[in-house]
């Protein structure tokens, strides 16, 4: 650490003084930041409570058993008999209580042949998954329109920083199915294409028939379809 030393004569000014250490007070520097430690050993999420800013309220270490830190929600194929031709199972702390305040969560994403998870973010958390089956484009757009993709296969792992736009499709012949995980309990999914035209109330056609540059027609037609 750099140790600063000032002469200061009789005639110095002390406001000067004083805005001089203010700045190099507030000069960037060097450090170390990290989550809090927990002050627990667990905090089994009480669903029934409202959720503060870092999580659920406990449930009492009295009501907790074995069957809180396990969950079989993964063990099933999900259906993919949709629109998009996929479906993912949430194993973030809504699912799984046991997760709350411990800052990561998983989901499994199943595919039919030619389903799409169509683009979206995740606001709150980082993604890496790994491809169990199948194959599957993976790609995402940075803040600066740059597009990364890849087509992976079984046993072969992604990541998706933290807000970016991406998706994954299914480019194989058969079924696939990948396994996510998130450094967040609860990271959120905004779904780009609901997002747009599925809101409620809806957004003014004035505005999207301005974006995308396309006519009132059109606009109307992926609201139908998508709400």
């Amino acid at each position: 650490m750099a140790t600063i030393i000032l002469a200061v004569s009789r005639t110095t000014c002390p406001v000067y003084l004083f805005l001089f250490l203010m700045v190099v007070v507030l000069l960037p520097s060097p450090s170390l930041s990290a989550d809090s430690d927990p002050l627990q050993d667990f905090c089994v999420a009480d669903l029934n409570g409202k959720p503060s800013l870092n999580g659920f309220p406990c449930k009492p270490a009295s009501e907790v058993s074995s069957d809180d830190f396990f969950f079989s929600g993964f063990t099933q194929e999900g259906d993919t008999n949709n629109r998009f031709g996929v479906n993912v199972t949430g194993g973030n702390v809504l699912a799984f209580p046991a997760l709350n305040t411990l800052g990561l969560s998983m989901n499994r994403v199943d595919f039919a042949p030619g389903g799409i998870n169509p683009p979206h973010s995740h606001p709150r958390a980082t993604e890496a998954g790994v491809v169990i089956k199948g194959k599957l484009l993976v790609g995402f757009v940075t803040t600066a329109n740059v597009f990364y993709s890849k087509v992976l296969t079984e046993g072969e792992m992604f990541v998706i920083p933290r807000g970016l736009m991406h998706f994954q499709i299914n480019v194989g012949d058969g079924k696939a199915l990948a396994f996510t995980t998130f450094n967040s309990q609860l990271p959120g999914a905004v779904i780009f294409s609901s997002t747009l035209f599925a809101t409620r109330p809806t957004i003014p056609n004035q505005v999207l028939t301005k974006a995308f540059q396309v006519d009132d027609d059109i606009i109307n037609t992926l609201k139908s379809k998508l709400s």
